[in-house]
């Protein structure tokens, strides 16, 4: 009996059950929804374009080689992309040939090249080739809402802030609302959160959220392709912008330009800008100061580090939304001995959860200390620029700040080269971030200053013991 589309996606789903983590199953295979299958050609509906990126990203070998188990080596797939349950906008759906060859990268695969725009003719740098759309799909994770975000001493200020912008937007005092904190304390929750509120009380609202560095990287293609003009009318048209990590911006001069007139423009018409850093404004480096002045024009919260109870809060709200049972004794041990940021702690929960399915053990205070303790003897201390300045500057007995004075003796300028290498090495942070931090630099200085760590490093035994030695202070 010859098998339709819906039983060779079953059998697909059955297969890759067995092969990825549960949670990973429900939230990227549960809502595909098989649509045909013609000419060895299988049809699946996925819920936007993003959804399709990451598929295409993480999962793409397992749906190759389930789909060539099922349909044989000259089976194809189509993605059918749709914005909201009422509107598709597959116009050319993607198609995905899945070669025979398992080495071909699919990147080669054959897709349209229509310029993606919206209704107005703009380009839209969130469509992806081939798919015209004309709704804004506001790249929004749905479980970042402010219910699942918990509150307390932490972040009551910007949460309580973030709340009014929401039932207000552009219309508080709170105009920009600009969220700063250490990394994995909630901003991005936060600020989805928001985002998310606004899009249920002003469904006609445009509300986008992007990390400054995807800003950075569509503005650099705009540039390429001559078509910023496009890209700025884009931004100008958004209701509610959210750009994450805003000191990613850091030396990048064009992109601040650009990101001040879209700043103005949102503004000036009411429209609400919202804004998270790891740093307040007056802490950020690498900024034009006519940016920084505006990132005070409205409201500045700041998100700590979560208190014992908070922390309980969030492990207790974790285990009701899984509907797992732990103990309240072994929810204090984890709240207790993981203390630094809401990501570690609900990690620290899940690798619990993970060690007792897998072993089928029950979860026990005893296994909690073992993993724990195991846990917390693993994590490595998150390192930034200014700590790696810091002990590049004890290990040779010189100020700190001296690194970023403007001299030429030697044993300075060493110094700060040997700070931008372990930067560059041990860091996420760009070429253009670290120069500006350390000595104001751009980033050509920092790849000349890598450059010649390296070369001193094969030359010069002394000098790569002392190399050696920073490293090993930088990774205690």
């Amino acid at each position: 009996m010859e098998k339709d589309h819906v039983s060779i996606w079953e059998s697909c789903l059955r297969i890759i059950k067995d092969n990825v983590p549960n949670i990973s199953y429900r939230t990227w295979f549960e809502p595909i929804v098989p649509l045909k299958l013609e000419n060895n050609i299988l049809t699946i509906q996925v819920p936007s374009p993003f959804f399709y990126e990451y598929l295409e990203e993480q999962y793409i070998d397992i749906l190759r080689k389930t789909l060539r188990k099922e349909l044989g080596t000259g089976a194809k797939l189509e993605y059918n992309v749709v914005v909201d349950n009422n509107n598709s906008v597959n116009n050319k759906p993607y198609t995905i040939k899945l070669p025979t060859n398992q080495n071909n990268n699919l990147k080669n695969k054959p897709v349209s090249a229509i310029v993606p725009s919206d209704e107005s003719g703009i380009r839209n740098p969130f469509v992806i080739p081939g798919i015209q759309k004309i709704q804004i799909d506001s790249q929004l994770k749905s479980d970042n809402t402010f219910d699942n975000f918990i509150e307390g001493e932490c972040n009551r200020l910007a949460r309580s802030a973030g709340y009014a912008v929401a039932q207000k937007p552009g219309g508080t005092a709170f105009n920009p609302l600009m969220l700063y904190g250490n990394s994995g304390l909630g901003k991005t929750h936060l600020a989805q959160a928001i985002g998310i509120e606004v899009k249920e009380r002003f469904p006609e609202k445009i509300v986008l959220y992007v990390n400054a560095n995807k800003f950075f990287i569509q503005f650099s293609e705009a540039t390429r392709n001559n078509s910023r003009n496009d890209f700025l009318h884009f931004y100008q048209m958004i209701d509610v912008l959210i750009i994450d990590d805003v000191q990613e911006f850091a030396g990048k001069e064009k992109t601040q330009e650009t990101f001040f007139h879209i700043f103005n423009h949102l503004h000036q018409s009411g429209k609400q800008l919202i804004l998270t850093s790891d740093k307040s404004p007056i802490e950020l480096k690498g900024m034009e100061q006519r940016l920084l002045s505006r990132f005070k024009w409205g409201l500045t919260a700041d998100l700590q580090v979560p208190d014992f109870e908070t922390r309980m809060n969030i492990l207790r709200k974790k285990i009701y939304k899984d509907g797992i049972i732990i103990s309240e004794e072994v929810l204090e041990y984890i709240a207790s001995h993981i203390n630094s940021n809401v990501r570690e702690l609900e990690g620290a929960l899940i690798s619990l959860l993970a060690q007792a399915t897998l072993n089928k053990k029950e979860i026990t205070l005893d296994l909690a200390i073992k993993m724990i303790n195991k846990l917390v003897n693993n994590t490595k201390r998150e390192l930034t620029i200014d700590y790696i300045s810091k002990v590049v500057s004890d290990y040779f007995c010189i100020p700190v700040d001296s690194l970023s004075v403007k001299t030429r003796k030697r044993e300075i300028v060493q110094a700060r080269q040997i700070a931008m290498y372990f930067s560059k090495n041990l860091t996420q942070s760009s070429l253009a971030s670290i120069g500006s931090q350390i000595g104001g630099k751009d980033h050509a200085t920092v790849l000349h200053a890598c450059r010649t760590v390296t070369n001193l490093k094969e030359i010069d035994k002394n000098f790569r013991l002392s190399i050696d030695e920073i490293e090993n202070k930088l990774k205690m």
